[in-house]
């Protein structure tokens, strides 16, 4: 994932806090079988009634439970991914609500009153809130091996002896993977990817990134830098790490590539040197947790860059939301911002 704050590793993110809130306990899988999944691993199997399921994610774990998990808890990007696919989750933890309560970004259509939250922020996780939902699975996604994403180190050992737990791939990945990955998943957990809106959300994505082809085409030589912008560091981000990113370089767009990375991810600049890397366009991480344009008018060298001069600064969202539906609309903004770009460098 992306980039924020002074940390010299991805683990000291800079994450807005929340107070926690409790919702109505929801069963994970209301739109899928209740009397368990025949499931190979990889999640590809068929519904049997009272079955044993299974599933292998991308550690090679294989989770083996009597039936269908009904009482899934996730990260708040993997819940919001399930949730395109029709799978609902009993809890989720990681940024779901910004201090005014309002959805987070990275809550996508998720309805945020529903499912108990765990946590908020970095760090937060509460033990005693995910007992007493007696999860039956665990779901987050991974940017380093085995790591899973906004699960506590500290309270890991706790919180896996309650639940078994299950890591997808977000980095090193290609989009169209982790989506297939998360939509395995939610395939497993009853979700029906034959759905209208399932299908309808895929033709989306795939014509979102024929546009994004085409502008890219049609508008050559254009530099894109996706950043993330904290207090006193600026973030520029390496295609290599994000899968989106990755994507959006297959389709034809110059990402540019940081020659400084730390810790696999992104180059730390300080903004006196914000101007490193000249650009057409900047992503610039949408994430409650980094500085978004209005926080920046202050510094004159944010001010000075050619792309935020233009006016060809477009809202990232950093953090990807593995799903057709959660991808689609941002490749449809980043054609249009493509399409209408200006060589300034």
């Amino acid at each position: 994932m992306p980039p924020l704050t002074p940390r010299p590793t991805r683990r000291s993110l800079l994450l807005t806090g929340g107070a926690l809130g409790a919702g109505a306990l929801l069963t994970a899988c209301g739109s899928g079988p209740t009397t368990g999944t025949s499931e190979k691993p990889g999640g590809d199997g068929e519904a049997g009634g009272g079955t044993d399921w299974s599933f292998t994610d991308d550690r090679g774990t294989t989770v083996e439970l009597p039936a269908t998990p009904e009482r899934v808890v996730a990260f708040i990007g993997t819940a919001a991914a399930l949730h395109d696919y029709g799978v609902e989750c009993a809890g989720v933890f990681g940024p779901t609500a910004t201090a005014d309560g309002t959805p987070d970004v990275q809550a996508g259509d998720l309805d945020i009153t529903r499912p108990v939250r765990l946590g908020n922020a970095w760090g937060e996780f509460d033990l005693d809130a995910y007992a007493t939902l007696e999860p039956q699975l665990l779901v987050t996604t991974m940017f380093a091996e085995d790591a899973l994403w906004y699960v506590p180190d500290d309270s890991r050992e706790q919180i896996e002896r309650l639940a078994p737990t299950v890591g997808l791939t977000a980095s090193p990945t290609t989009l169209r993977a982790a989506i297939d990955r998360h939509a395995e998943l939610a395939r497993a957990l009853g979700g029906d990817l034959d759905a209208p809106e399932v299908t309808e959300a895929r033709d989306r994505f795939d014509a979102a990134s024929e546009a994004l082809r085409a502008a890219a085409r049609d508008n050559p030589g254009l530099r894109v830098l996706a950043a993330s912008a904290a207090d006193d560091l600026l973030y520029a981000s390496t295609p290599e790490a994000y899968a989106d990113l990755a994507h959006f370089a297959e389709l034809g767009l110059e990402i540019v590539t940081p020659d400084g990375v730390e810790g696999g991810f992104f180059e730390n600049l300080s903004w006196e040197n914000a101007d490193r890397y000249p650009a057409d366009i900047i992503l610039l991480d949408n994430r409650s947790s980094a500085l978004q344009p209005d926080d920046l008018t202050n510094r004159p060298t944010w001010r000075r860059l050619p792309a935020v001069t233009a006016g060809q600064v477009v809202p990232w969202p950093s953090e990807t939301r593995f799903s057709h539906a959660g991808c689609a609309p941002f490749l449809e903004e980043l054609a249009a911002a493509v399409r209408d770009a200006e060589r300034v460098v």
